[in-house]
């Protein structure tokens, strides 16, 4: 390919609007154009990058006996009826009409569909079967944002495993992270298997890939002296014990004018936060629910919907909380109610001697024992673990740093299998669901996650594996015949030997071509210059050292090999 007819729109400046380095420079490397929020197109050099990663997945999906399949984009709204997910995914899922009324869907994930077609598996003969695609999927993110990482249209790579029994299933998922480790490695990802939320997919268990990044939306939560590591939505740490007092026969009022906030009740009256009951007021699918956390303790959101299954969750407003409780934030307390459904930190369990609110304006409580004063329905961990507490495993101070979701697999068991009729029969002769796993793979986000962790300040440094084309020819003097004649046979041997390659014969000057060499990040450079080819030598430089070395021109070829394939 010459560079000359290749559309690669370089920008001289950073585009004002990139948040993140791989929105930054894959705009100004000419590899992706912005279409409106949330939408990317896809340029030449992008589409060459992007093939190469979905060619190292079917690699590793087919090592395991993995089938490629390609199922619709857009679904019919009754498998996503029958699972019950058309009401529970909510407004990330865009919904249509067609011309006759019927209610369809642009496809979040696949696991209905998937399961339609696993009707036609009959015996646990079969079995176990591992099927996948390359397909867009499309998510109406509330926030669209750093570039390809958080999008509303994307390719995954979504893979489904079938099995007659548990066993079955833990065998596929084992071998999927296997696999997944082994892509993620070839494509130069440092993804760390963690512990992670199973969201809205369901299942008994769920393993994230995650890979350290300043601009990751996540956070991950580990054990450097362990290897401990969980999502923060998953994550826990051990607490020191907490010697309590020995309390009061009942809770105690006393006034607190103007305390609002935790910190007040600490600093004004002698109730360290570890002391103190905080009480949230949340509407879950509708119905208002207190949520009580220690005052020192964070909660975290999706272990709430995870603890209860709801849908919709939101802080509740001002109003609906004075409906509730009769005051407002801050002399908020649960002590005595008996209307609102009570669910409780685990560290707030056998705890006695506490303060809180109570329900009474710039009132609160002392002397409070939890279990005894309390209607606690439901006990689980909501606390966010944070960074410095004990791992749960080892004792050591855990880190929390940002981190990008670059594969997530699933155990779902037979929740899908079940709604949509999708059954075996197994050794005993008996009809029984198929059990499945989830395995996905965000390609773009792959992409950008790449550029996110290979980069420099003069541009992308793409992993061999993935790269557009792996070695640049720059004709240094455009023009001259000698050099153009020198390139061009250049790259016609490197062609014949089955070299990804570029000749740039652009009627520019040397820098400029050097610039959009290391800016788009090819991972070799040969400079064909006449100062060189006078010596008989030609340049090469590695884009990842920046170093030149000169090698005989009748050399280049077999040194290139050496270097590729090293």
């Amino acid at each position: 390919m010459r560079w000359s007819q290749m559309f690669i729109p370089t920008l001289r400046d950073d585009p004002a609007e990139a948040d993140a380095a791989s929105h930054r420079l894959l705009l100004r490397a000419g590899y992706v154009r912005r279409l409106t929020a949330g939408h990317y197109s896809l340029l030449p050099l992008a589409v060459r990058v992007r093939a190469k990663i979905i060619d190292v997945v079917r690699a590793e999906m087919d090592a395991i006996g993995g089938q490629e399949m390609l199922l619709p984009a857009l679904h019919p709204a009754e498998p996503w009826r029958r699972s019950g997910r058309w009401e529970s995914i909510g407004a990330e899922m865009f919904r249509l009409r067609d011309r006759r009324g019927a209610d369809l869907a642009l496809g979040v994930t696949h696991e209905e569909i998937f399961a339609t077609v696993a009707r036609e598996l009959a015996s646990y003969k079969q079995l176990p079967q591992h099927w996948y695609q390359f397909q867009t999927k499309f998510r109406d993110e509330p926030r669209p944002k750093s570039g390809l990482l958080r999008v509303r249209e994307f390719t995954m790579k979504d893979a489904y495993s079938f099995a007659v029994d548990q066993a079955g299933l833990d065998a596929s998922f084992d071998a999927f992270q296997v696999a997944y480790q082994r892509v993620f490695e070839r494509l130069g990802l440092a993804a760390l298997p963690v512990e992670a939320s199973n969201g809205t997919m369901g299942g008994s268990d769920s393993t994230e890939f995650m890979c350290p990044a300043e601009i990751g939306e996540d956070l991950l939560v580990r054990s450097p002296a362990c290897g401990y590591a969980a999502n923060i939505e998953r994550a826990t740490s051990a607490l020191a014990v907490v010697e309590d007092g020995p309390g009061l026969p009942a809770p105690e009022a006393f006034g607190t004018p103007g305390v609002r906030t935790i910190e007040d009740l600490a600093t004004g009256f002698g109730a360290p936060a570890e002391r103190q009951v905080k009480t949230l007021v949340y509407v879950l699918d509708g119905a208002p629910t207190l949520v009580l956390m220690r005052g020192d303790h964070a909660l975290n959101e999706q272990k709430l919907a995870d603890a209860t299954g709801a849908v919709e969750i939101r802080p509740a407003a001002p109003d609906e909380i004075r409906e509730a409780l009769g005051a407002l934030p801050g002399s908020l307390g649960a002590v005595g109610v008996a209307d609102l459904p009570v669910l409780a930190d685990e560290a707030l369990r056998g705890r006695r001697d506490m303060f809180t609110g109570a329900n009474r304006d710039d009132v609160h409580l002392r002397g409070v024992d939890v279990e005894r004063d309390i209607a606690v329905g439901t006990w689980t961990d909501l606390r966010e673990a944070a960074a410095g507490e004990p791992c749960p495993r080892c004792g050591e101070p855990l880190v929390v740093e940002n981190a990008i979701e670059v594969g997530h697999i699933f155990k779902l068991g037979d929740r899908y299998a079940r709604a949509l009729g999708a059954e075996v029969l197994d050794p005993d002769g008996r009809r029984v669901p198929l059990i499945m796993g989830s395995y996905g793979i965000g390609i773009e986000r792959a992409l950008a996650a790449i550029v996110e962790t290979h980069h420099d300040d003069r541009g992308i440094v793409w992993p061999l594996a993935v790269a557009p084309f792996t070695v640049a020819v720059v004709i240094a003097q455009a023009g001259d015949e000698a050099v153009e004649r020198a390139a061009f046979d250049l790259y016609g041997a490197l062609v014949a030997a089955g070299v990804d390659v570029i000749v740039d014969d652009r009627a520019e000057r040397a820098g400029v071509k050097f610039r959009d060499v290391e800016l788009t990040g090819i991972p070799y450079r040969v400079t064909v210059g006449k100062r060189g080819l006078a010596e008989g030598t030609l340049e090469i430089t590695s884009r990842a050292t920046g170093e030149t070395e000169k090698v005989a021109l009748a050399d280049v070829p077999s040194r290139l090999a050496e270097l590729l394939a090293g």
